[in-house]
């Protein structure tokens, strides 16, 4: 969801560069996905569940409120004509914790 919002809206169909990065540790997986698109003017608006900036394209507006349903934590940053950069957190089970005791 992260990267489709960096394609169609960040660089509205044109090219650019879209930062992908992840860092797994005992317990927790991290998520950064950033571009230097055109940036998101306001966030608290963009987040909204339906909220589309383009309605004529079908969108549902639903991509931030997916990202928030499969995290525990969806934070976005954004400055307008300097991109926006999503951090995704979720909190995952060890390795001892899927194997079966019984």
């Amino acid at each position: 969801e992260a990267v489709t919002n960096c394609v169609v809206h960040g660089y509205n169909g044109t090219t650019g560069e879209i930062t992908v990065w992840a860092a797994l540790t005992k317990d927790h997986i991290y998520v950064r996905i950033s571009d230097h698109g055109i940036g998101i003017p306001d966030v608290k608006k963009a987040i909204q569940p339906f909220y589309t900036t383009k309605p004529q394209e079908e969108r549902s507006g639903m991509g931030f409120t997916v990202m928030q349903a499969f995290m525990d934590e969806c934070k976005v940053t954004s400055k307008p004509g300097a991109g926006t950069e999503v951090l995704l957190s979720k909190r995952i089970g060890s390795a001892e914790d899927l194997v079966d005791h019984a």
